[in-house]
């Protein structure tokens, strides 16, 4: 089995684990139950931080976190040959020194996991999934993806947020909000 195969095939695993335990009950009998934490809190929530990419700003610690999984992803995704041809006209860019593009992507891909992670500082004002990987609908797409495509994908993700430091039971619940789009991204 090769690493991406099995790199998916851990993911699955995680993301069965992330499933069982967002579909487990509370075990409290306590009758006022507290504010349910949500995986944006998990991730560091809105705790202010000072953000290492812009000196002097402060961001959320959950968006921060989320960014560098996002950013890392992208570097990833550029060094994969089964999905890198996807995003061939964001590579030329940032080959040709114009980063615009990976900024917008990078700005668009945390908007969207901060939303959906539980985030009530952000919204998400992109393209639809099924727009964003339309090449009819983005230019910027080069082709559709097919399911083997999305599995790539997903275990770059996987990568990413490994690389970044997050636990297990955080990139299965990470992966859950992934696959809740897959219907969406996948068009062949």
């Amino acid at each position: 089995m090769n690493t991406s195969k099995k790199t998916v095939v851990v993911f699955a695993a995680i993301l069965g684990l992330g499933f069982s335990v967002a579909l487990m009950p509370a075990c409290s009998k306590s009758k006022s139950t507290p504010a349910k934490m949500t995986l944006y809190d998990s991730l560091g929530g809105t705790a202010m931080v000072a953000d290492p990419a812009h000196p002097g700003t402060m961001i959320e610690k959950g968006r921060l976190g989320l960014r560098s999984v996002v950013d890392s992803a992208i570097f990833v995704i550029a060094g994969d040959a089964n999905i890198n041809g996807y995003f061939k006209v964001l590579l030329a860019e940032v080959t040709a020194g114009n980063t615009s593009g990976f900024m917008a992507l990078s700005k668009n891909l945390t908007d969207f996991f901060c939303v959906a992670t539980g985030a009530k500082n952000f919204s998400y004002t992109g393209k639809s999934m099924v727009d964003a990987h339309n090449p009819a609908t983005n230019p910027r797409m080069n082709g559709k993806a097919a399911n083997d495509d999305f599995d790539s994908f997903v275990a770059d993700v996987v990568t990413a947020a490994q690389k970044n430091g997050l636990s297990n039971q955080l990139i299965g619940q990470v992966g859950v909000v992934i696959n809740s789009v897959r219907t969406q991204v996948v068009q062949m």
